[in-house]
């Protein structure tokens, strides 16, 4: 997005800055993105920041503990969201579902009347919580160099901007327009057009015109419209031939034609790579970026509690916190019979943080893979899965072959479902490594997200022949394999690679290191033994 677009979209957020909701800044940390932020001093005061950390008591308010055991009656203290002025989240690309959700609420019952998201992500797929885009009007990315950098938006222009507000009008056919145009790029959201409106109107009135134009609905469309867009428009019909007198232009046309202009501004403003991502044609998922907390999806047994503080996200040991006031009572002046508790005796509940692990098997199920490798592959996963009960893993089955990869199984811990899908495995055709390791990747980042450990099991006697692109090209096949293996070793994947040739491959050993897995070598080995080979090696 240029400097003139990602300022036009702030001055009309201070235009007006409840009905907009606000903004998410997509930037990496430097000069231009300092400059963006000071303009920021545009937007209703006071500027809150807030971290994705914080808990609630900080956020909304609560009990004052402290005061309240002084005092032994309840005192109250505000939290960060007062309901006035603009709020800054920083590192909104690593801000938890549950507050996301609370922060949302906020936005809706007007606690929060102004959002700025940071999103920090820009070389990753993480981004600010769909929540909190979806209740912000503008999507701002700051992909330019400092030179880029030129006027910042003038105050005196916004306050003559917000008097005239109310004075816009707005033609009956505008939110028509706005409304069709949405259905037309799959915009489901219905605050998507109510946006486009009232950034239009805000444009108008920074012109200081009293009715809205094509030239508003444009501009308004292209900021709040082009990056929601799921798909492109449906392709128009042919014009009718040359020799036949074109109709009278009636009112549907002309919505028509305005219409047709606005989706064009959008159209010419959308973000870099949606095209791919809305065609089916998008690259690899990346990491989920440095700095990111991977979290156990369940609670596993208690340990010694822990001095700290109460937030909404902990649960105070009580035994615990007596048993660390009863010693003081005498220095604090307690009187007989009452036990006079201060914040730092407080001791919270802690938990062994556990995390199901998920067993990807990616399975060589082409015509250079001997059946009869595929059948003991194919009992070497139902043993594993057989297991599973006792040390709750899940399983996932991916085969490829072909020209493709797919996904046989999503994570289950159903056996009868395992051996469903393994009976239908065919087997036949190239052998698309990458493919089958970029699918691989994809699950078991999903997994990661969830809380799962996961770990990339690969059965294959190495005999990569199938491309990226589709095509037979050995060496090509063999390159974007180690491509691959490079993103499993960056994302910090486990990995163990099964060997199933006659002979140990040198191939899959050196792709085993890049992957930064364990190499096993099982010639003649059947499915008790490859069993056995894994589940020895998931023990270490």
């Amino acid at each position: 997005m240029s400097w003139d677009r990602a300022t036009l979209a702030l001055t009309l957020l201070a235009v007006d800055p409840t009905g907009l909701g606000g903004a998410n800044i997509r930037a990496r940390c430097g000069p231009v993105r300092d400059a963006f932020l000071e303009a920021l001093g545009i937007l209703p005061r006071p500027l809150v920041k807030l971290h994705p950390a914080m808990d609630d008591e900080t956020l909304f308010g609560g009990i004052d503990l402290t005061q309240t055991l002084q005092s032994g009656k309840m005192h109250l203290r505000d939290g960060l969201l007062t309901g006035k002025g603009t709020t800054l989240l920083t590192m909104a690309d690593r801000c938890e579902p549950d507050t996301a959700a609370r922060l949302a609420m906020a936005m809706d019952d007007t606690r929060l009347p102004v959002l700025i998201t940071l999103d920090e992500g820009a070389d990753t797929d993480e981004g600010a919580p769909v929540a909190l885009t979806e209740r912000m009007a503008f999507h701002i990315t700051l992909d330019l160099a400092l030179k880029d950098v030129d006027l910042l938006p003038d105050p005196d222009r916004i306050d003559r901007a917000k008097r005239s507000l109310p004075l816009v009008a707005t033609p009956a056919e505008t939110l028509t327009t706005l409304v069709s145009l949405c259905l037309n790029l799959g915009i489901a959201s219905q605050r998507a057009p109510l946006f486009a409106l009232r950034a239009a109107r805000a444009n108008a009135a920074l012109h200081q015109r009293r009715s809205l134009i094509s030239d508003d609905i444009e501009v308004a469309a292209a900021l709040t419209l082009a990056h929601r867009a799921t798909r492109l428009p449906p392709v128009d019909e042919p014009e009718p031939p040359a020799d036949e007198p074109p109709p009278p232009p009636s009112d549907a046309q002309e919505v028509g034609q305005l219409e047709d202009r606005v989706l064009d501004a959008v159209l010419a403003n959308l973000p870099a790579g949606l095209l791919d991502q809305i065609n089916g044609h998008g690259s690899v998922a990346k990491g989920t970026g440095a700095g990111t907390r991977h979290r156990g999806n369940r609670r596993g047994r208690p340990k010694p509690a822990r001095g700290g503080r109460l937030t909404g996200r902990n649960r105070l040991d009580l035994i615990a916190t007596l048993r660390a006031a009863a010693p003081w009572q005498k220095l604090r002046g307690a009187q007989p019979g009452r036990l006079r508790v201060l914040p730092s005796d407080f001791r919270i509940k802690q938990f062994e943080e556990q995390s199901d692990r998920l067993l990807i098997f990616t399975v060589d199920a082409s015509g250079s893979a001997a059946m009869a490798r595929l059948g003991e592959a194919k009992g070497a996963v139902e043993l594993l899965l057989s297991d599973a009960y006792s040390r709750r893993d899940h399983v996932s089955l991916i085969a490829f072959r072909g020209e493709t990869a797919d996904l046989m199984l999503p994570p289950t811990r159903s056996l009868v479902q395992t051996k469903r899908r393994l009976a239908a495995l065919p087997g036949g055709g190239g052998t698309p490594l990458a493919a089958g390791l970029i699918e691989a990747v994809k699950t078991a980042q999903t997994a990661k997200r969830q809380g799962m450990s996961p770990c990339i099991i690969v059965l294959t006697d190495g005999r990569a022949n199938i491309a990226l692109n589709g095509l037979p090209d050995r060496p090509a096949a063999c390159r974007d394999s180690e491509t691959v293996a490079a993103q499993i070793r960056t994302h910090n994947l486990d990995a163990i690679v099964l060997d199933l040739g006659n002979r140990p491959s040198r191939f899959l050993s050196d792709l085993s290191r890049k992957m930064g897995g364990l190499y096993m070598p099982v010639p003649r080995a059947d499915a008790r033994k490859m069993s056995g080979a894994v589940s020895a090696a998931l023990a270490e």
